[in-house]
């Protein structure tokens, strides 16, 4: 199990490092930085989709979903302020006042 995780934590670290290390005569072109930008909102958009829709019973796309108006309301503040700190309190006071 130990070796495992150190394994694990080593593919990890060196698929990093040929990316950062500034040394290494390996550049990124500009087509994989262009494919590269999509990666963070891929990965975002999969953690708050199920989290926002799939509840134990299936998809919820009730309006008593208290994680669906916050979402909701998140995107709206979003898109009229581009300020990440009021998105987030809007996102996460409406869910408390709702939960």
């Amino acid at each position: 199990m130990m070796t495992t995780i150190l394994l694990m934590a080593c593919i990890t670290f060196f698929t990093r490092y040929l990316f950062l290390h500034r040394a290494l005569p390996f550049k990124v072109g500009p087509k994989m930085q262009q494919f590269l930008s999509f990666s963070a909102p891929a990965v975002l958009t999969a953690i708050w989709v199920p989290i926002v829709f799939v509840t134990d019973d299936g998809i919820n796309l009730d309006w008593q979903n208290p994680y669906l108006s916050a979402a909701i309301a998140a995107i709206i503040v979003a898109y009229k302020t581009h300020n990440i700190y009021y998105t987030t309190l809007v996102g996460m006071g409406l869910f408390l006042i709702l939960n």
